[in-house]
């Protein structure tokens, strides 16, 4: 695994168009991976967050910098998002990897078919809602982004925009305070079991700061149900793949 850093940065180039185009899946496709070539769920988790480290702040700028960002949104997700990565960077440190990844892999499993749902349920011109308790929104996606390596999007940007939240805005501000909630959950993992898989952590850095800013200009120029099919899918192969292997 050492040598393939050329692979992890293609992983990380990939994984962060997809997270900087449609607000979401950069942890939950680089976890899947990295849990199907065998890395303990918390090490993966860790090797994640700290490279999301990087491609989120330079992700988050750039929308700042194209206008894609509300702010009272960004303070309202902010805080809670943090203190749930927090607490979910600590409880998966603190369980066996074995015991642990099949439930992981269950969970990106359902974020999977979660990103397929909402192609098929997807409305065109949706009438924005008030969106109740955000703070429990944020708090539940900071948590399942450290359980799962991923989640934030899947949870907070799909969550906003099914209550009519503007795209756009939605997935510019859940991309800057997935920076503040990621930089939280990166200072625990290391805090509790050090840095850990040096080559992926660069690999996936140096792909995802090279794809940040192609990203959030795709935001407005490519249409997501292809894209996100494709993630749906290959989330759920990869998934079912990791648990029946566990299993056996």
């Amino acid at each position: 695994m050492e040598n393939d850093i050329l692979l992890f940065i293609l992983v990380g180039f990939a994984a962060q168009m997809i997270d900087g185009a449609l607000g979401m899946a950069y942890g939950v496709s680089a976890s899947t991976f990295l849990l199907s070539m065998g890395v303990p769920p918390a090490a993966a988790s860790a090797s994640v967050h700290i490279a999301e480290v990087f491609t989120t702040g330079v992700s988050g700028f750039s929308h700042f910098k194209l206008g894609n960002i509300d702010k009272v949104l960004v303070k309202k997700l902010a805080i809670p998002g943090v203190l749930g990565g927090i607490v979910g960077a600590y409880i998966l440190s603190s369980i066996d990897s074995n015991v642990i990844k099949p439930f992981v892999s269950a969970y990106l499993l359902i974020m999977g078919v979660r990103i397929l749902w909402k192609v098929l349920c997807r409305q065109a011109h949706a009438e924005e809602k008030e969106v109740k308790h955000m703070g429990l929104l944020a708090l539940a996606g900071g948590f399942f982004d450290a359980i799962g390596g991923g989640g934030w999007g899947p949870i907070v940007t799909t969550t906003l925009i099914a209550n009519g939240k503007n795209p756009r805005k939605t997935i510019g501000s859940v991309n800057l305070t997935e920076f503040f909630v990621t930089f939280a959950e990166a200072v625990t993992f290391i805090t509790l079991i050090g840095l850990v898989n040096v080559s992926v952590i660069l690999g996936l850095i140096i792909g995802g700061v090279i794809a940040a800013p192609l990203g959030a200009f795709l935001t407005r120029r490519v249409p997501a149900p292809a894209m996100m099919t494709i993630v749906g899918l290959l989330i759920s192969f990869l998934s079912v793949r990791t648990i029946v292997e566990a299993l056996v």
